[in-house]
Parts: structure tokens; sequence; C-alpha cells
């Protein structure tokens, strides 16, 4: 009983000093944000790492998850004879729901494990060290270009998984389930409304903030050298999974209740 008080009293320690960590990264990051010299081409390099360079993958997730759903969808719909409002379902779920959490999934994975990693490895070979002897700030160095660049392309790379994921449904209704194109596009985009849209860019731009954060944060901690840049870049990924839903599910019922 002993221990299991322990270490559930240390696990409750261990989450708290990490909130502590991050609200206060945060606070600098954006802090220097405003404090010049500002250094665009780290933006823009950043920018190029986070978003360019994801639209591949960002793409191919996209169209296979909007021809999923209008598949399972079409399952149900033909029974009711109703296959022309699967484009409004497809359009509706991506705009609201998968196209920012399956974008901002995807950049996790892919991004922000190569940022706590990046990081992590200067951390251990004492290479942050180095910045603050020649007085530079790590954090207005290597975070708010991070930040910056996560929170401009996550809306963008969402915008952009929207179309596709509704690219995907509009192929499967019109050239497998009999639906015209024009109903196809009328049924879509009367069904969406402004509001959706706004939600889904909305928590895109919370989505990028944790992305940029936990894994800066994570690279920051890492202890142990090679071994530890592994453990801390696994821990941020799982890490940042876990708040995106979260931070899903929060939003989610915020704006049931701002937007019904």
């Amino acid at each position: 009983m002993k221990n299991i008080l322990f270490t559930a009293g240390s696990k409750i320690v261990t989450f708290f000093s990490f909130l502590g960590g991050l609200v206060t990264l945060a606070s600098q990051t954006f802090y220097w944000i405003f404090i010049p010299p500002f250094k665009k081409e780290r933006i823009y390099e950043q920018c190029e790492k986070a978003g360019v360079e994801s639209f591949p993958i960002i793409s191919l997730v996209a169209f296979f998850i909007g021809v999923i759903m209008a598949l399972q969808t079409a399952y149900q719909m033909q029974r009711l004879g109703a296959e022309m409002y699967i484009g409004s379902i497809v359009a509706l779920s991506m705009v609201r729901e998968l196209g920012p959490v399956i974008t901002a999934l995807v950049v996790a994975g892919r991004v922000g494990a190569s940022i706590t990693a990046e990081i992590g490895s200067m951390q251990v070979t004492e290479q942050v060290d180095a910045l603050q002897t020649l007085a530079t700030n790590p954090v207005k160095y290597l975070v708010v270009p991070r930040f910056l660049a996560l929170s401009i392309m996550l809306p963008i790379l969402t915008l952009y998984s929207d179309i596709i994921g509704i690219f995907g449904g509009y192929l499967i209704c019109v050239y497998k389930l009999g639906v015209s194109s024009g109903m196809y596009r009328y049924i879509t985009f009367s069904a969406l409304l402004y509001k959706d849209l706004f939600t889904g860019l909305f928590k895109a731009l919370f989505f990028g903030m944790i992305i940029a954060f936990v894994s800066c944060y994570g690279g920051f901690n890492v202890e142990g050298g090679a071994e530890g840049v592994g453990k801390a870049t696994a821990s941020s990924v799982v890490t940042m999974f876990i708040m995106i839903i979260a931070c899903d599910c929060f939003f989610t019922a915020v704006f049931y209740f701002i937007f019904p």
C-alpha cells in the first residue's frame, strides 16, 4: 500500500512538473517572439520543414480517409436510398474533426519527433550550453522559429487536408455510387458553414502550438546521451498524441455549446 501511494504521488508530481515546464516554456516563447532581432529566414526554413515537406504524406492520408469515410457511410446510406448525402457527411467530418486531428497527428509523428531528437542531440552534446555562452537565448534561437512555423503551417495543412479528403469522397460517390458531380458539389458546399471551417482551423492552430511546445520541451530535458534522446522522442510523441486528442475533445465540447 505504501509503495502504491508513493508511486501515485511520484506520478502526480511528475505530471504537474511537466505542466509547469510547458507553461514556463510557453511564457518565455511569447516573450521572445517580440524581442529583436527577427530572423525571418529561420522561420521560412522551419515552415518548409514542417509544412511544405509534409504535403505528400498529408495528401495520401487525407485522400484515404475521405475514401474510407465515403465507403463506410455508403454501407448504411444505400439502404436508406440517401447516397447523395454522403458528400455532406464526408465534408463535415473532414472539416470539423478528421482534417485537423489527422493532420496534427501526422505532423506530430513526423515533425514533432524530429524536433525533440534534434534539440535533444544538441542538449546532450552541450550545444545548447554553447549558445548561452555566445549570449544567444536557446528559446529565442530554437523554439520561437519552430513555434511560429507550426502555428502558421498547421491551419494551412489542415485546409489542404480537408480539400483532399472531400475529393476522395467525391471520387467514390461519383464513380462508384453514381451520384452526379453537380449534386455532390451542391450537397457538400450547402452543408458547410463558416463556423465549421472556423472550428477546424481554430483547433489546428492550438494543435500546432501543442506540437511545438511539447517537442521542444522534450528536447531540452533529455538526459543520458543517445539512449535518452530515443526515450525523450518516444515520450514526446505519445504526449503530443494524448494532448491533441484531449484538446480536440475539449474544444469540440466548447464549440458544441457556442455554435449549436
